[in-house]
């Protein structure tokens, strides 16, 4: 696993860093969200605990090298509006995964874009990454045109991989090489 230090990234609208305890509140507000939690391959949160609980695994996943979650926080306010974390490290062939919540009433203003493409710079400059995969249900055209719009490639297809909400759902695979990062 790669040596994560906590680093703070910026963009024009957005500020990416470490998420910490103060982040519960607003974590279970996304996460308890029906519309967000659709695609997120879980039911919504119930309860303020399942976000302490999170908040605790991400805290840990920081301190051990497995994940480097950032909470996503607008520049002009300082309110947390989503994540995004790279997750799944193979070190060996330097690769992870990537994955991001964005708060429904934060959809469609760009903000999931420019925060992955923060993310995604940090995992190939800093991390030494080769590669980043994503898997998204199919049915979540925003977050395909999200992947799609910062360089990654439909790769593969799993048919009812998760069941969630009652039914099986399906994946799309994607997956980002830096060198399609350097070319864009």
């Amino acid at each position: 696993m790669p040596e994560l230090k906590p680093v703070i990234l910026t963009t024009e609208r957005l500020r990416l860093r470490w998420m910490t305890e103060a982040d519960i509140p607003a974590h279970y507000a996304i996460f308890s969200d029906h519309d967000v939690a659709r695609y997120w391959s879980r039911e919504p949160w119930t309860d303020i605990a399942q976000a302490e609980e999170s908040i605790k695994t991400i805290l840990a996943a920081h301190a051990d090298g497995s994940e480097a979650r950032f909470g996503i926080e607008l520049l002009s306010t300082g309110e947390l509006i989503g994540n995004v974390g790279l997750h799944h490290f193979f070190e060996q062939n330097r690769r992870c995964e990537i994955g991001y919540a964005l708060g429904s009433r934060h959809w469609g203003q760009g903000y999931a874009t420019e925060a992955l493409r923060a993310a995604i710079q940090y995992g190939f400059d800093a991390l030494n990454l080769n590669r980043i995969e994503a898997d998204i249900d199919p049915r979540n055209v925003g977050s395909g045109r999200v992947l799609e719009k910062v360089g990654f490639r439909k790769e593969g297809f799993m048919p009812e991989r998760w069941f969630v909400f009652g039914e099986f759902a399906d994946t799309v695979n994607y997956g980002l090489l830096k060198r399609y990062w350097d070319e864009a």
